[in-house]
């Protein structure tokens, strides 16, 4: 049988797909050899535990990945973000398992912000003016919601990731979601309906984010009818967008700012398990204070039951019939001694008045002459046939007067 034009001839060789890589890579690297400088936005800035730190560099037209390991990562001296426009210095490279091409930076050097971050601090400026972000602003979360309202996409994992949570912590919350698309151009318009629509259902909280991307993935939080629309709404509103290192123009304005969704979740619901707990603990308050009321009730029973007042309840009533004759006869005694008093006061006071009175004097022998029952002191008083009286220790003489 003949050859065909595919047919591999005896002289061909044959290359697996990790020597193609190879060879790849090692004219990757010849390129670069030593290092070149690569200038670009940063994107989808990725700090890992292990110090390494994973972003991309991009201009209008392309990208490229780029890793930089932790001992270079240490000697930055300033911090990195996305948006910021750098430039840096390293190596390509291809990483043969994925076959990936990538920058090995060494060295990075900010140049300025890029478009994207510019117009994230031109917005966040002027909405901080207008008072968007002032905590006076900020609605507090119900302890206990009934009806929670997510927006976001439906078919995104941020959902599943609330749902799960929720349903964990508080199956009896019910979930309303308002599907808006989260990414692309119209992203934050329909956003911003969707809040709107969710505004009006009657829910206790708003739930609006997405899961972690870079800058150009999360911008629709960055938009300005989003952050307008969460400000007008009237339930309290969670932002969830992104992952810890990522802050929103969102998050700055909604009342409360989780860093996941899943952690917007954990804020919402209650935690069934802690509140099972807490009333399991109050139930045993409950039982302890109740049992304490009725053991001090019977010992009080019980005192009472063994006082002389229940055992002997004649007696008390003597002895106070006793006390109540007592006060009595002190009363009695008193009035007594009160009215002798007084009646020796008042026989002393006449005395005095009776070694006083005028009549003692006419009785001595002396009389008084008076007319128009003034007293007369002098014989120019009188008048020739004024009518007179006087009186004496024994009576009265009517008189007229003649005058020589």
């Amino acid at each position: 049988m003949g050859a065909g034009a595919d047919s591999v001839t005896a002289e061909a060789r044959v290359f697996s797909v990790s020597e193609v890589q190879r060879e790849v890579r090692e004219l990757v690297e010849e390129f670069s050899s030593p290092s070149i400088w690569v200038e670009g936005e940063i994107s989808n800035w990725r700090p890992y535990a292990s110090g390494h730190r994973y972003f991309l560099l991009k201009d209008h037209h392309a990208q490229i990945d780029v890793v930089m390991w932790r001992s270079s990562a240490q000697r930055l001296r300033f911090d990195a973000e996305d948006g910021m426009v750098v430039r840096a210095r390293g190596h390509l490279t291809l990483y043969e398992p994925r076959g990936k091409y990538q920058m090995i930076a060494q060295r990075l050097v900010a140049v300025g912000e890029g478009p994207l971050q510019r117009r994230f601090e031109l917005l966040r400026a002027q909405l901080q003016e207008e008072g968007l972000f002032d905590p006076v602003h900020k609605k507090p979360l119900p302890a206990y919601p009934r009806r929670v309202a997510l927006v976001t996409s439906p078919t995104g994992a941020a959902v599943r990731d609330l749902i799960h949570v929720v349903t964990r912590r508080w199956p009896a919350l019910r979930l309303v979601v308002v599907p808006a698309r989260v990414q692309g151009d119209g992203a934050a318009d329909e956003v911003a309906a969707a809040l709107h629509v969710a505004d009006g259902l009657g829910v206790d909280v708003i739930i609006t984010g997405r899961g972690g991307g870079s800058l150009e993935d999360l911008w629709a939080f960055n938009e300005e009818p989003v952050a307008r629309a969460i400000f007008a709404a009237h339930t309290p509103v969670v932002s969830a967008v992104g992952h810890e290192v990522d802050t929103t123009i969102a998050d700055l304005v909604a009342d409360v700012r989780a860093a996941t969704p899943s952690a917007a979740a954990e804020l919402v619901a209650p935690n069934g398990a802690e509140v099972a707990s807490r009333l399991r603990g109050l139930t045993g308050r409950l039982g302890r204070a109740a049992h304490a009321i009725v053991t001090e009730g019977r010992r009080r029973i019980d005192t009472l039951r063994r006082s002389r007042a229940f055992r002997r309840p004649q007696e008390a009533v003597a002895e106070r019939d006793q006390v109540i004759d007592g006060l009595a006869e002190r009363l009695a005694q008193s009035l007594t001694e009160t009215l002798a008093s007084r009646r020796r006061t008042l026989e002393k006071a006449a005395a005095r008045l009776e070694a006083l009175s005028p009549l003692k004097v006419l009785a001595r022998g002396y009389c008084v002459t008076l007319k128009d029952d003034a007293v007369l002191r002098s014989r120019n008083d009188v008048a020739d046939g004024d009518r007179l009286r006087t009186v004496l220790g024994d009576g009265e003489i009517d008189s007229i007067a003649v005058v020589e």
